[in-house]
């Protein structure tokens, strides 16, 4: 069950169907492709709504094309919710553009701490060393968060770097891993099973549940992978331990 309309904004235009996800759920679906400009919209509207700092709502996840909104069905019907959500999908997006962050992650690739480094070299029958050149020479949307906490799913992989998944996924994959699967890559946060061909490590912590803000990263931000040496990933670790270190984080 759905409702349809036109969403038009900075010359995009799409067909915007509202579905209602049980009694207290709304998804808003943009589209149903991965593409920056759509993902872009996805969080204009989702700062749209949080700005509103309505009672109803408790809570908007976004996803590569759209968003789900979670609201207290005692609080507004869900007519009157629709209504409010189809307004703000139409009013005043182009004031809510957000910072643009890039944020710096230290990886080591290869070795021990990127074990499939190798076998994807042999797969893609090209160097170690242009796997990472290829990997760290861009910056990657974050385009959403989800599987384990904080993990975060980075649009823009180069084609060259596109490999399957392992056919048999590993029981427990390091947190700080820095993966690669088909178009993708993401790092994992936390200690976890995964499939994911694993190139490289960093050791920033990509999820804290003890800190006010739990995710290093939110969609909408971009992650800049920087290949560092050994020495240097040790160094930045026992900065960690410590409390000393904070990732470098670029403000545009």
């Amino acid at each position: 069950m759905f409702d349809k309309f036109r969403y038009e904004n900075n010359g995009l235009k799409f067909d915007v169907e509202i579905r209602i996800m049980g009694d207290s759920a709304i998804s808003i679906v943009l589209g149903d492709e991965i593409t920056p400009e759509i993902n872009e919209q996805v969080h204009k509207i989702s700062r749209a709504i949080v700005s509103k700092n309505l009672s109803s709502v408790s809570e908007v996840l976004s996803t590569y094309s759209g968003l789900v909104v979670y609201y207290d069905a005692l609080k507004m019907t869900l007519d009157e919710f629709k209504d409010v959500l189809t307004t703000l999908c139409q009013d005043n997006l182009q004031s809510l553009k957000g910072e643009s962050r890039v944020v710096n992650i230290p990886t080591l690739y290869g070795g021990e701490y990127g074990p499939d480094l190798d076998d994807v070299s042999n797969i893609l029958s090209i160097s170690e060393s242009e796997i990472i050149r290829l990997h760290s020479g861009h910056d990657y949307l974050v385009y959403g968060l989800g599987f384990s906490p904080g993990f975060p799913y980075l649009g823009g992989l180069s084609t060259e770097l596109y490999c399957e998944r392992l056919s048999t996924p590993r029981i427990d994959v390091p947190a700080g891993s820095v993966a690669i699967a088909e178009h993708q890559t993401g790092i994992y946060p936390v200690s976890s099973p995964g499939g994911w061909r694993l190139i490289g490590r960093t050791p920033v912590k990509m999820f804290d549940p003890d800190s006010s803000r739990p995710s290093l990263v939110q969609p909408g931000d971009f992650i800049r992978f920087r290949p560092v040496s050994t020495v240097e990933f040790k160094e930045i670790s026992n900065l960690i331990l410590n409390d000393q270190y904070k990732p470098e984080l670029i403000i545009n």
